[in-house]
């Protein structure tokens, strides 16, 4: 599988282009999380969402995505917060993009966070942005499990030492607190997984999920503390009081075609947490399909309940500048 090309950097993020330089369908501007590397919507030749889009989209002159890899934080990045990401790196991809294609406006396609994150872009700079599309973004964080969220951010200041001193959240703090969501869940996947033929390709694209789920990222110090204490503690975003700079990110004020996916079986972000987001758009509409959060992008069934549904849409809602 050949890498995609880097056409802009700035600071560790990398913009990444997929497709055929010539296609003159509609931008798509995949925005991943900061804690996962984003490489999961691209993990092997059978399952990629981004390249797998970008052989599609033939009725409107194809598509031509590109992701966003946020990469590892650095010097300059273990300074961030959200503000520094939404309308600092973020924006200067969207950009970036623009300059790519200054007769078309992307598409943002945002992931987990990174649906949250190109919510808040998309409210920011409503000009520059043709639609949005929300896969399992999360927005009330109290919707399904409010004791479960004000746990999480009660460890806060247990976590401020190593945040003061390391300027971030480590990778190993990061997947403490996901493994609190389903202790089971390794002894789940890893008993299924012994049952597997070694060499087949059930297992391998096992072992490449998995090789990304140990390949974290840590998190800017500044970030853990605005999603610890203010999403998952104030529940800024779904109170109204989430701002990025001077700004409050209201999702109300939004008039883009709007596609939200809410994986139906998300323990990750409880599909209550995502469908308040959707409610939250007008006019948005709305997809729950049967799968995990993870399963809604590399599973067996994505191409066909996910993917196809999301090409058909991005179609129907193709807009140039």
């Amino acid at each position: 599988m050949d890498d995609p090309s880097a056409v802009w950097t700035e600071g560790g993020s990398r913009l990444l282009a997929y497709g055929h330089p010539d296609a003159t369908g509609p931008v798509l501007l995949f925005v991943p999380s900061l804690v996962n590397r984003g490489y999961v919507l691209d993990l092997s030749a059978r399952k990629s969402l981004v390249r797998w889009l970008a052989g599609q989209g033939q009725s409107v002159g194809g598509f031509r995505p590109y992701l966003l890899d946020w990469g590892s934080p650095g010097a300059e990045e273990r300074g961030f917060d959200l503000t520094d990401y939404v309308d600092g790196r973020l924006s200067r991809a969207i950009d970036a993009v623009r300059a790519l294609a200054p007769d078309r406006r992307p598409s943002l396609i945002g992931y987990c966070m990174g649906g949250t994150l190109a919510a808040a872009a998309a409210v920011l700079r409503p000009d520059q942005v043709s639609s949005l599309v929300l896969l399992a973004a999360p927005w009330d964080f109290h919707a399904d499990d409010q004791a479960a969220a004000l746990r999480a951010a009660s460890l806060l200041p247990l976590m401020e030492p190593a945040l003061t001193w390391l300027g971030e959240m480590p990778v190993d703090m990061i997947q403490f607190l996901f493994a609190g969501l389903d202790p089971l869940l390794a002894l789940r996947k890893f008993s299924r997984y012994a049952g597997l033929v070694p060499e087949g390709q059930e297992a391998q694209d096992f072992v490449a999920l998995e090789d990304w789920l140990n390949d974290g990222v840590p998190l800017a110090a500044g970030v853990a503390r605005e999603c610890l204490g203010g999403w998952y503690g104030r529940n800024d975003p779904a109170a109204g009081s989430w701002r990025i700079g001077d700004q409050v990110i209201d999702p109300a004020t939004l008039t883009l075609p709007t596609l939200a996916i809410i994986p139906a079986r998300d323990r990750i972000v409880p599909p209550g947490a995502a469908r308040a987001l959707a409610q939250a758009i007008p006019g948005a509409d709305m997809l729950e399909p049967r799968l995990g959060h993870i399963g809604m992008v590399v599973s067996a069934g994505a191409p066909t309940e996910v993917w196809a549904p999301l090409a058909d849409w991005l179609v129907s809602n193709a807009h140039g500048v």
